[in-house]
This record gives structure tokens, C-alpha cells and sequence, in this order.
């Protein structure tokens, strides 16, 4: 069961530790729309997934706000270096937020990594998907959220 649509974005706390600078949710929210999506060091489909999540980052880069959570899945994703590491390999210039605690996870009510959450301007949930792929579906929600016609 992850947030309900409409579901307020939840306070980005609880941290082990922020890479690439850091953001609050005061931060994100009233300016621009936000994405925050789930990955993992341990996560193939998380890696596979990310030049995707890059491009559209990059292609959104005025217009959206992109939050990296880093959720666990095991004792050894805990390694603060090699999730340092393994950002950069995958070029996430984004804020990444160290949910070794799950906290974060757990305000999110998120079970999956990849998943990605798509806040309206007001901090509003607007769409969530889990899974690879579906890079299409969420530019599409993405667009609508910043009311971009579909050509």
C-alpha cells in the first residue's frame, strides 16, 4: 500500500545521510513539481532504469525538482561509499537522501524499489508507479502535472 493520490508529500527527514546536497520539503514544495524515486545499490532494474530517470531529469531540469532515495534492501547496501560510488557511476547529480533507517520509506508507505512519486506544485501526490520501465507513463503524468499538451 503506497500514499494515496492527493496524499501531501511527507517531510523528507530522518536521514542517515544526504549526498548532493540536501533538501527539505519546504524546499520543494510551492515552486515547482517533484519527483522522488526509490532505487537501490542492490537493485539491477534500479540501475538498468537510470540513464532513463537521468534523461528525464535532465529534460525536465527548469521545470521539475528530482529527489534520489536511496532504500536499502540489505545489510551490505548500507555502505555509505559504495552508494556513493555507485551514484556517480550512474550519474545521480540529483540529492540523494541515505534512507538506511527507512524511515523516509516508511512516511512514503513504499515496498519497491524502482518507484517513483509525482507531486504536484502544491506538494500533492499526483501519480506513483513501481517497477522498470514505464518511463513513458510517467512523462506522460509528469507533462500533465506541468500542463504540458500532449502533441
Amino acid at each position: 500500500m503506497a500514499l494515496n493520490l492527493r496524499s501531501p508529500m511527507p517531510e523528507l527527514e530522518g536521514a542517515t545521510e544526504w549526498f548532493n546536497g540536501q533538501v527539505s520539503k519546504e524546499d520543494l514544495v510551492g515552486g515547482k513539481p517533484t519527483l522522488i524515486h526509490f532505487w537501490s545499490i542492490s537493485c539491477e532494474l534500479c540501475k538498468e532504469a537510470m540513464p532513463d530517470v537521468n534523461e528525464f531529469r535532465d529534460k525536465y531540469i527548469d521545470q521539475l525538482n528530482v529527489v534520489a532515495v536511496h532504500l536499502p534492501r540489505s545489510e551490505k547496501d548500507m555502505d555509505l561509499e559504495e552508494i556513493k560510488q555507485v551514484a556517480a557511476e550512474h550519474g545521480i547529480n540529483q540529492p540523494i537522501f541515505v534512507d538506511s533507517e527507512h524511515k523516509l520509506t516508511n512516511a512514503f508507505e513504499n515496498e519497491h524499489v524502482p518507484a517513483y512519486y509525482v507531486f504536484d506544485v502544491e506538494g500533492q501526490l499526483r501519480h506513483f508507479q513501481a517497477g522498470g520501465g514505464g518511463m513513458k507513463m510517467l512523462t506522460k503524468r509528469v507533462d500533465r502535472v506541468l500542463g504540458i499538451k500532449e502533441e
